[in-house]
């Protein structure tokens, strides 16, 4: 007699191999049996009609504050997620020496668009080492597992100081041996890795760029001679892949030996740049270097609407006065005031701002019923105003104040300068890559892609119009077994005898995401996009069902994965 027996369902199972139909037993944590022959169920679930797959595994999130206060990690969990890893961008809350918080909170404010007040209220600092966080994230609960990475830059202002953050100053050997060092007790304690962040886009919420920024080859080396003596952890690195630079991440994990792992995304400067990347990534691996590109599975897409952080009209002045307002009481005077609207619309101020969105118009869509991630460019803000003969930013502030002022556009900032995905097929499709930037946690009011597990399966293998589909057993795997060994996660991403019991059980033909909507339910009363989603009939972590019919169960049966 098994504890749970799921009959007759569509298994995919995570390896790549064709879908099949198959029984599924459970006992206590794991799978114990798959095949037509299993025993009895003291509980039985009938899924015939319905897929069953691994949990998804989600390696690229910033839950390291969210982990703290919210047990159920949303909207991750509502998505078929079962694992996170976070601690990612070399950004992070340990180590942290005793008033050093705010510095932190202020780098993960300005890097991730995490608000400082959300933070400062939920994230309680009652560690200092890195162990101690990991002690902390252990005793919180949790429902499901989640792992927490060394980030580069909290390392290096908790030995350096104000110093850390100052890119004119140079870290003293003792310095660089004292990071070293702290790197390995983390990664001894259970670190799942060490990440930094090389790129020009990162900057904390005071404008400085983030302390790693500038970390020379010496300041590298020693923290790689670090993860090899522990012999255990994954480098993540975020770079804008100037000049050599791959060359030195490749050396770091070489010295290291260790795997590296590097955010792959076209970016609209150079979008040809990723190309370039990838061919390195190729002849790493060709050399016996372990190194893999995180891709995501749709454009990376700024919200933008009447309460998001960012829309067209954010920083201008007859807007900024109305700061002081509800968001419920700027909507009512927009819709009242005939006058307002056509100053925000005339009045186009000359700040940079304006200047970048006035820009990206022919990127930025509504996201209304037909938006579908991978839209016409003739459907943009700036090309439908053009073929009306119409101002865009009538037409921008119009579709805002739709569904009474909370419709929402959408620019494809990054991963969709061709007008189509066929790039990120490319990305999904070579065997360097495994599914990564995501974010959960992050950008909570301007990006809301947590839902990627669910678009990866709904878009890629069942709705794309405008180009080539992709087998949904090749999109399985990539999502679950693919980003569990990458993290040297053996025991999880298959369903298989032997393995977690971390599986989701599917409607394929109701799976779908809801409409992105601002909830205001962080610390501080703090916002952020929302995005549900409808088909997840059964979720399992461990043995456990966390989610039934899309709503969380209760149960916590979550832990820290060192």
């Amino acid at each position: 007699m098994h504890d749970i027996v799921i009959r007759n369902g569509t298994v995919v199972d995570g390896t790549g191999a064709p879908r099949r139909s198959a029984d599924i037993a459970i006992d206590g944590k794991l799978i114990t049996a798959v095949g037509g022959d299993v025993g009895r169920g003291r509980r039985e679930i009938d899924a015939r009609g319905l897929l069953v797959t691994p949990g998804f595994v989600d390696i690229h999130t910033h839950y390291d504050g969210q982990a703290t206060w919210d047990p159920y990690l949303t909207p991750s969990t509502w998505h078929g997620v079962t694992t996170v890893v976070f601690g990612n961008c070399g950004v992070g809350f340990a180590p942290v020496r005793k008033g050093a918080a705010p510095y932190l909170i202020n780098l993960m404010e300005g890097v991730e668009d995490i608000p400082g007040t959300v933070l400062s209220e939920g994230v309680k600092f009652n560690w200092e080492s890195f162990p101690d966080y990991l002690d902390a994230l252990e005793a919180a609960p949790k429902v499901i597992d989640v792992g927490a990475q060394v980030p580069h830059s909290a390392l290096r202002f908790y030995v350096m100081g104000e110093r850390g953050a100052d890119h004119a100053t140079v870290p003293k050997d003792e310095e660089i041996a004292q990071m070293g060092e702290l790197l390995e007790e983390a990664l001894r304690a259970g670190a799942l890795g060490f990440t930094t962040s090389r790129t020009i886009k990162h900057r904390a919420a005071d404008g400085r760029s983030t302390p790693s920024l500038s970390a020379g080859e010496p300041e590298l080396f020693g923290l790689a001679c670090a993860m090899k003596r522990a012999g255990r952890g994954v480098i993540e690195v975020n770079s804008d892949f100037g000049p050599g630079e791959f060359e030195i991440l490749r050396a770091v994990a070489q010295v290291a030996d260790r795997p590296l792992s590097v955010l792959l995304l076209q970016v609209n400067n150079a979008p040809e740049l990723w190309r370039e990347t990838r061919a390195q990534i190729h002849e790493a691996r060709k050399a016996g270097v372990h190194v893999n590109g995180q891709v995501g599975c749709r454009p990376i897409g700024v919200m933008m609407g009447l309460e998001t952080t960012i829309h067209p009209f954010s920083s201008h002045p007859a807007w900024t006065a109305m700061n002081d307002l509800t968001p419920a009481q700027r909507i009512d005077r927009l819709q009242r005031n005939a006058d307002l609207r056509v100053r925000l619309v005339e009045e186009s101020p000359a700040d940079e701002h304006t200047k970048r969105i006035a820009d990206a118009l022919h990127r930025i869509y509504v996201v209304d019923d037909t938006y579908d991630y991978e839209p016409h460019p003739s459907l943009s803000i700036g090309a439908r105003a053009q073929a009306a003969d119409t101002s865009p930013w009538a037409l921008a502030l119009d579709a805002m104040m739709a569904r009474n002022g909370k419709q929402l556009l959408v620019e494809t900032f990054e991963n969709y300068t061709e007008g189509n995905l066929d790039n990120i097929r490319e990305m999904i499709e070579d065997e360097a890559t495994i599914m990564g930037i995501a974010d959960g946690g992050a950008h909570v009011c301007t990006v809301c892609d947590a839902s990627s597990p669910t678009f990866l399966l709904t878009h890629w293998a069942r709705d794309r119009k405008r180009g080539a589909q992709l087998p949904l057993e090749f999109l399985v795997r990539k999502q679950t077994r693919d980003c569990a060994l990458a993290y040297g996660m053996k025991d999880r991403g298959v369903l298989a005898p032997g393995y977690r019991a971390d599986l989701n059980i599917i409607d394929f033909d109701k799976l779908g995401m809801r409409k992105h909507e601002v909830v205001y339910d962080l610390p501080a009363g703090g916002r952020r996009l929302m995005q549900r989603a409808d088909g997840y009939r059964h979720t399992f972590v461990a043995g456990v069902e966390t989610l039934c019919d899309d709503q969380h169960t209760g149960a916590l049966p979550g832990r820290l994965l060192r």
